[in-house]
């Protein structure tokens, strides 16, 4: 962003000054990135951006693009810039304690979602492994209302937050946060007891961890993102959790690394353990990302 100017200047000339200076820090997709602050900002929608350009900056506006459009400079990633972010019918608070809610999970939800419309269970539960914002859980507990949602996670920090996403939204009656770093989970749960079973586990190899984007392994916990020497630890883990939590007919779904082909390399290690129909799924943007499967009725 240029130096403090003498005069105050159209809203289109800060938005013109900030792409030019992000562009020259190297910044992914500087346009949109001002966009989203400016529109903070405004309070407008994208869409309605135009219809701002000609109006006279504010001494405020200029303050607040600054602060932003200097954060973004660093590779601090927007999300946590704006410090929320909407994830399917949500609008969730984000911040450093918690990776950010990314649209391939939206699609694992739906997986979940659409397989309970045949639940027969009145009132499934539903358990989410690594629920970082809350953005898996709270989503399911808002869409599937006679759900009982568990969201576990290793890190309290998460949890505080998911937990804050939880007041915010109306949800903190919807869902039991538990800290299973600190807890057994045979202490509390009973084998054959929960419906369905969700998770976007940290499955990043250890040593490829490093080598992430800057604006990933520099902003984002790297507890979230590491799985361990090949990336897939604690997804085997949880697989195997699963195949002693489910109840007959429960369903286990993963989201993992496309890249890796983990799904392909995790379908036979489920099927060791007596799932059936297990399925490597595409995400939204048409990259096997998804693990689906679900234990015998008769298990």
């Amino acid at each position: 962003m240029p130096a403090e100017e003498t005069k105050l200047e159209r809203v289109k000339w800060y938005i013109d000054s900030s792409v030019s200076f992000l562009t020259r820090k190297g910044i992914d997709s500087p346009q949109l990135v001002v966009e989203y602050l400016v529109c903070r900002i405004l309070r407008c929608k994208r869409l309605e951006l135009p219809l701002y350009y000609t109006k006279q900056a504010t001494p405020r506006f200029c303050e607040v693009l600054k602060r932003g459009v200097m954060r973004a400079g660093t590779g601090e990633p927007i999300q946590y810039i704006l410090g929320e972010w909407d994830f399917r019918e949500l609008t969730l608070k984000v911040d450093k304690r918690a990776l950010i809610p990314r649209p391939e999970t939206e699609g694992l939800v739906q997986l979940l979602l659409d397989d309970m419309k045949h639940c027969t269970d009145p009132s499934p539960v539903i358990l989410d492994y690594g629920t970082g914002t809350g953005c898996i859980a709270l989503s399911i507990a808002k869409e599937l209302p006679n759900s009982r949602v568990i969201a576990l996670d290793v890190s309290e920090d998460a949890l505080s937050l998911a937990r804050e996403n939880a007041t915010k939204l109306g949800l903190d009656s919807k869902v039991v946060f538990v800290n299973c770093s600190t807890v057994d989970l045979a202490d509390i749960l009973e084998p054959n007891t929960i419906n369905a079973i969700i998770s976007n586990p940290p499955y990043i190899p250890s040593a490829s961890c490093d080598a992430l984007d800057s604006k990933v392994k520099d902003f984002e916990p790297r507890l979230a993102l590491d799985g361990g020497p090949d990336g897939m630890d604690i997804a085997r883990a949880i697989i195997e959790e699963a195949a002693m939590l489910l109840t007959g007919g429960g369903s286990l779904y993963m989201e993992l690394s496309a890249e890796d082909n983990q799904p392909e390399l995790l379908r036979s290690y489920m099927e060791s353990l007596s799932f059936e129909d297990v399925r490597v799924l595409p995400d939204v943007f048409k990259a096997n990302r998804f693990l689906a499967g679900r234990l015998p009725i008769g298990l």
